[in-house]
């Protein structure tokens, strides 16, 4: 059986439109006429969606700006009591992404079909994350789907604003390294030879850092392929590592760990924290599936891990407190902000604020990153100037001795 959608009209020519299950366009036109009405539109309710196969639905994307936009517009139609479906097909002419229009069309014929909003956007992993269709069905079973999807756009904006500052933070280094990258292999293909030549009529011995730029040299111009295939085989060794079961929490606990950087993706991992599970606690989701939502979204292994603790604990009817001291990566204003929840009943709140107070500490640390990071730039660059140099200058001081000999 398969779920239509259908348009007919009476022997009046009024005019009706619902989806109906049946076993197919045939079937349910059948249907129609023989209890006296007339069909002028009858398609699977699903085609539209279809019509996209798995590569287009691998490239066509719903990004963050627009499922706010959505969430904020869907939030404002039904405080003001307008009915789910017209709201959607509100949203829907507005849009401006073709895919998303499908989406929320498919959306639209679901919960026609009878289906709860989260029943329906759940068949879309790729649009709505885990946290907002858990958020949608805790909303639609306390009957405050309006607050809830109030809270749910505070939190995209929140990670909207939190993944602005990660890329102003990386702007600048990431810079720096792909000038480096570019320019460092420039110099020994083109200007190192030029100096080896005029070195070469004198038959003077090269010093070794020449020599080793000259090696380097004749391997990116002689086996430039076979280079271009060591760096993609490297960069796809590296990506399956970090992404296995075994390199992941590896690679995660680096990253918590490397200078300047780490400090940074611990702070945003505790407004991530802090910010979720107090907003999918406020919309009444027992804590344990709250921990275990937010585990999935934190971002990082080792964190997650420390999650799982916590989750144990809170089963055991320990609470919260005592399993993130025991992890040692949640710093004391977090601890000291949840035992108080736990004692007072206002865990949302002070999580909440543990939060707001981690937001204005990265953007502090992102605004002074460029002064942290700079000694380290500049020391990267020290170093490749000074072999260029040794490489060029000390076969010319060479040939200076030469002459004054």
């Amino acid at each position: 059986m398969a779920n239509f959608k259908y348009k007919i009209r009476d022997k009046h020519g009024r005019p009706s439109t619902g989806t109906i299950e049946g076993e197919s366009r045939e079937a349910v036109a059948s249907h129609f006429r023989a209890m006296g009405y007339t069909p002028t539109l009858i398609e699977e309710a699903h085609a539209s969606l279809k019509k996209y196969n798995p590569f287009e639905r691998f490239f066509h994307r719903v990004n963050i700006e627009e499922l706010i936009v959505f969430t904020r517009q869907l939030m404002t139609l039904q405080r003001a009591g307008v009915p789910i479906l017209t709201s959607l097909d509100s949203i829907r002419e507005q849009s401006p992404n073709a895919y998303f229009k499908k989406v929320i069309e498919e959306i639209g014929h679901d919960i026609e079909a009878g289906k709860g909003l989260s029943e329906a956007v759940s068949k879309f992993g790729n649009v709505f994350s885990e946290i907002y269709i858990n958020m949608l069905r805790a909303g639609e079973a306390a009957g405050i789907l309006d607050d809830v999807l109030d809270r749910l756009a505070t939190l995209l904006e929140h990670e909207q604003d939190l993944s602005m500052k990660v890329k102003q933070a990386t702007r600048y280094p990431l810079l720096v390294i792909i000038t480096i990258s570019i320019a460092f292999p420039l110099a020994i293909m083109f200007i190192i030879p030029k100096f080896s030549a005029l070195f070469a009529r004198f038959n003077t011995q090269l010093p070794l850092a020449t020599r080793m730029l000259l090696n380097l040299n004749y391997i990116l111009v002689h086996y430039w392929p076979l280079v271009i295939i060591g760096l993609g085989v490297l960069i796809f060794t590296f990506r399956y590592f970090v992404n296995s079961p075994f390199g992941r929490p590896i690679w995660d606990n680096i990253k918590i760990k490397v200078p300047v950087f780490g400090p940074l993706i611990l702070k945003i991992s505790m407004s991530r924290f802090g910010r979720m599970t107090s907003t999918l606690s406020a919309s009444g989701i027992p804590i344990i599936s709250t921990l275990e939502i937010v585990k999935g979204a934190v971002g990082n292994r080792i964190i997650a891990n420390s999650i799982d603790n916590i989750i144990e604990g809170v089963g055991e009817g320990k609470g919260m407190a005592g399993p993130m001291k025991a992890s040692g990566l949640f710093p004391g204003i977090v601890l000291q902000m949840v035992k108080i929840g736990e004692e007072t009943g206002k865990m949302d709140e002070l999580l909440l604020r543990v939060s707001d107070y981690y937001d204005a500490q990265v953007s502090y640390t992102v605004k002074n990153l460029t002064v942290l990071i700079e000694p380290i730039l500049i020391f990267i660059m020290g170093i490749m100037v000074l072999i260029l140099a040794l490489a060029i200058f000390m076969p010319m001081w060479n040939l200076i001795s030469l002459f004054r000999h």
